[in-house]
């Protein structure tokens, strides 16, 4: 096992830090190793690392959306070449496979910095014509951003808030989970080797007490996390003591719908990935497979084959496809909604329990797993489960599926597969989701907007639309006449 260990627990205005906090232990879930061990900030820390990006928020305000973006880009490259390493890191900090790492990782999150270095100088606002007088309006940076990530794409997911935020002019205090510490900081150095302002970009450590001390800063000025609903609902409930606005990426239980006239290969594939990538542990996934009655057979039997061709392995090892669950806890979490699936009377047909793979007895491994003959009320049509678990639900008419699919209290994505075009643009607009693909699945590519509505949250990662979520608008009335005053 390669050495992981951080030059320091958190970095703040521009260099690594220690503190006397608690210490986390950071280990690869493939066997319980212990990879690297940091400590929890102090709020004497949390304060340090606020004050530094108040500090330097101004003069980076300052610069040109040029400048700032040639900073970004630069940062962006510096993480396409440092890949291989990011990647390995992530795998041992995540259990995910090397062979999704590599891909869907740092390299998402260059791409992420890339855009918005790209789009920098073109944030502004708008002139408004007032016949005899004019007004216009100017887009400025909020302030300090106080980020929490989440541990399931912890690079990706400090790049998807740091880079639109630095682009605005705001400077940004992230704070990763705690199961997943490493690649922040790798982050953070690379941001100052592209020649980013020391303050500008701070991580620091910790657990939920950490989290809440950075919400409840007063000079945190804006909050953005990715996590789940319950943390979720802590969050702003700190954010809104202060003001302060906010941007949530939460949980789901998403729908994904395969029609009759679909192309079963590619639905199955959708459904593969929706349910499988990433151990299952992705807040988009499509964990309810509504397969229309008709093919409801042809659908379960290419489902099943590939499933079973699933190779589960040492997430290192280039070949493995799949890896464990990030915890122990995760994985009885995981393990306690599969035996309440038994219980409540859905069918299981593949998977069910812990694999046996030499030499990583300890790590936390769940087989990928599908139950079928699902009904709409059993906890695992209703709960989050975040693990390798598929759910199929059978469906007749079209007006059907889209009332049961919506019958959640999430709404963060939704999957559609058709060969009928006019369906699949009907259907994805009766659906209540954020995000939503017709013919394929989970794609997020940083040029289209990604977030969820109803408990699943509200604002956008992503796309020029999250500009508006870190950025504040100032109207300027400008009068050319005289003021007629009836005074």
């Amino acid at each position: 096992m390669r050495h992981v260990q951080p030059e320091g627990s958190h970095f703040i205005g521009g260099g690594f830090r220690t503190g006397e906090g608690e210490v986390i232990e950071s280990r690869y879930p493939a066997t319980g190793q212990v990879t690297a061990r940091v400590d929890a900030a102090s709020d004497a820390m949390v304060d340090a690392a606020v004050q530094a990006a108040r500090a330097a928020q101004p003069a980076w305000a300052a610069l040109t959306g040029a400048e700032r973006g040639r900073i970004l880009r630069r940062a962006a490259d510096l993480l396409r070449a440092r890949n291989q390493e990011l990647a390995e890191i992530e795998t041992i900090d995540t259990g995910k496979p090397i062979s999704e790492t590599l891909v869907a990782d740092a390299a998402s999150g260059a791409d992420c910095l890339e855009y918005f270095g790209g789009i920098a100088a073109s944030i502004a606002g708008e002139h408004i014509d007032l016949g005899q007088s004019f007004a216009y309006t100017r887009r400025e940076a909020l302030g300090v951003v106080g980020a929490i990530g989440a541990w399931n794409y912890p690079i990706q997911i400090a790049c998807w808030k740091s880079a639109p935020a630095l682009a605005c002019g705001n400077t940004m205090v992230f704070k990763p989970s705690e199961l997943t510490p490493l690649t922040a900081l790798k982050l953070a150095q690379i941001y100052k080797e592209a020649g980013l302002p020391d303050g500008v970009f701070n991580v620091i450590q910790g657990r939920g007490a950490t989290g809440r001390a950075l919400v409840e800063h007063p000079g945190v000025d804006k909050v953005s996390l990715t996590g789940s609903v319950a943390t979720g609902r802590a969050v702003m409930a700190a954010a809104g003591a202060g003001i302060k606005p906010g941007t949530m990426e939460l949980g789901g239980k998403s729908p994904l719908v395969v029609f009759d006239d679909a192309n079963l290969d590619n639905a199955v594939g959708g459904a593969l990935l929706g349910n499988f990538y990433s151990s299952g542990q992705i807040c988009s996934n499509g964990t309810r497979v509504f397969v229309q009655r008709s093919v409801r057979e042809a659908f379960l039997e290419r489902l099943l084959k590939r499933t079973e061709a699933i190779r589960l392995g040492d997430p290192l090892d280039p070949m493995t496809q799949m890896g464990p669950l990030i915890s122990a806890a995760q994985r009885e979490k995981v393990l306690a909604a599969i035996a309440a699936g038994r219980e409540e009377g859905a069918t299981l047909l593949a998977g069910g329990g812990i694999p046996r793979l030499q030499g990583l007895e300890q790590g936390f491994f769940v087989q990928p797993t599908i139950f079928a003959d699902v009904q709409d009320t059993m906890r695992l049509a209703t709960d989050e489960i975040f693990g390798p678990v598929m759910s199929i639900l059978d469906f007749e008419e079209e007006d059907e599926v889209v009332s049961r699919a919506n019958a959640t209290e999430f709404g963060l994505a939704a999957g559609v597969f058709t060969r009928d075009i006019q369906r699949g643009h009907r259907v994805v607009a009766r659906l209540d989701a954020g995000t939503c693909w017709l013919n394929t699945y989970n794609l997020t590519p940083v040029e289209i907007p990604f977030g969820g509505v109803k408990r699943s949250g509200f604002g956008r990662e992503n796309s020029r639309v999250a500009i508006e979520h870190y950025t504040r608008i100032k109207s300027v009335y400008v009068e050319l006449g005289n003021v007629a005053a009836p005074y």
